[in-house]
């Protein structure tokens, strides 16, 4: 991927949704952090992330992180961890997870119309390849 020259950090493309406070925010990036690499590749103004949690704290508490990136699909990953800490985590693994697949289809060798263009064919040596020149003269 080429060089991004704002490349998108968790520190400026998180929001806190339902369930969250501001005050929560900085504690969420700090979790967040190792997010950072992998967003790198994006532009911050075409990146956002939001987290939230239903029913914060209680048994069945639910914490969903979205990711908007322009031109790519949002992804959605969602928890159902008892303890938010490990909820969290968990979103966070599994956004990860989400980019590193979605990178790798938009590779090369997923992409249908670059593996159809032929490529360039250099005329062989035969001095270089001494199996060719045997197979030739025998």
């Amino acid at each position: 991927m080429s060089a991004v020259a704002n490349p998108a950090t968790v520190g400026e493309c998180l929001r806190v949704g339902a369930g969250f406070s501001q005050g929560d925010r900085n504690w969420i990036a700090e979790q967040f952090a190792t997010l950072d690499a992998r967003l790198a590749g994006f532009h911050a103004d075409a990146t956002e992330l939001e987290v939230s949690v239903k029913d914060r704290e209680a048994r069945g508490q639910k914490v969903t992180l979205e990711c908007w990136i322009a031109g790519r699909q949002k992804i959605v990953t969602t928890s159902s961890e008892e303890d938010l800490h490990a909820a969290l985590n968990d979103v966070r693994d599994d956004l990860r997870r989400r980019l590193n697949d979605a990178k790798t289809r938009q590779e090369p060798r997923h992409n249908k119309h670059l593996r159809d263009i032929p490529q360039p064919q250099g005329e062989v040596d035969e001095s270089e390849d001494p199996a060719r020149v045997d197979a030739e003269t025998a």
